[in-house]
């Protein structure tokens, strides 16, 4: 077999499939590694979301998707990052706000190394982007709508500051002249951060206090509050817990025990595939996928 080796610049906005076939089977790899943390440290996990849809109507990944969502209770995920740089620091490394000055995302991704994985909507920030997991780190919230909102509003903010800090010109889910007026805005604000050298840190810790605020009170609701949308991903335990396993290509993983009802509420019909102008993935602006072998781990069994 080939070694796979080779960059990507400027890919536009389609795969062919043994790329994206490759891309996957990199992250299976780092998928089964995660597991064997969880399983032997007794941590806790949960996907959703796509892997969700994808596990549900594919068995797997959705066809043309390219990551992995795990979400992880704080303490849990805490505990997995101690672990895996000890167990795990000469394969992957770690990429987050507290890692890189740089890093606009309040998402943790657990990164291979030898890799380069940046995406077209990050091609300006400085950061070294490899192939991922997407690590969401899930708090505690409060159980009492006013405070929930007094607690998700503060977090989404700062977390979307962060993010002009380093983008002047975000994704957004606008056309148009409306889109065209906002992105002047976020770029004005880009340039006042800037200008005025607002801190990473600063904005970052700002925005750790409000998604934190409620953890260790034992309410029956978790967040990761710094989504698209403030309520976006939201959660009550009772949705979650016990968790319950679903195939996922040639594994299992964790998922809600309501998660058909969950992602009805947020997706609609999810078993429908949708309009292929509809069918996105992160679409790479660079992509080396480093010294790789297509079908190592069959070719090795």
């Amino acid at each position: 077999m080939r070694k796979w080796k080779e960059t990507r610049e400027k890919m536009g906005r389609e795969y062919d499939a043994y790329t994206l076939k490759a891309v996957q089977e990199i992250e299976l790899e780092m998928l089964e590694c995660f597991l064997e943390i969880c399983e032997k440290h007794d941590l806790t996990y949960f996907a959703f979301a796509g892997t969700g849809i994808g596990a549900l109507r594919h068995g797997g990944f959705i066809p043309w998707d390219d990551d992995i969502d795990i979400n992880m209770p704080r303490k849990d995920f805490e505990k997995f990052v101690e672990i895996a740089k000890r167990d795990y620091g000469d394969r992957y490394y770690f990429l987050n706000a507290t890692t890189d000055e740089h890093y606009p995302l309040m998402t943790t991704r657990w990164c291979k190394k030898g890799t380069v994985f940046w995406e077209e909507s990050l091609k300006g920030v400085p950061c070294k982007f490899g192939i991922f997991l997407d690590l969401y780190p899930m708090d505690e919230v409060s159980d009492d709508p006013k405070k929930l909102r007094r607690q998700a509003m503060p977090a989404w903010f700062w977390s979307k500051i962060m993010i002009l800090r380093e983008v002047p010109y975000p994704v957004l889910p606008f056309q148009g002249m409306t889109k065209k007026v906002i992105h002047g805005i976020c770029a004005c604000v880009h340039v006042l951060l800037k200008t005025f050298h607002v801190s990473h840190n600063w904005l970052y810790g700002r925005c750790m206090a409000a998604c934190t605020k409620y953890n260790g009170v034992g309410t029956d609701t978790l967040g990761y509050l710094c989504s698209s949308q403030p309520y976006e991903d939201v959660l009550k335990k009772s949705q979650v817990y016990p968790l319950k396993k679903l195939k996922f290509e040639h594994l299992e993983l964790n998922f809600p025990n309501k998660i058909e009802e969950m992602l009805t509420a947020t997706y609609g019909d999810y078993m429908k595939l949708p309009p292929a102008e509809k069918r996105k993935n992160h679409f790479p602006y660079r992509l080396e996928l480093g010294d790789y072998t297509p079908g190592r781990k069959a070719e090795n069994e």
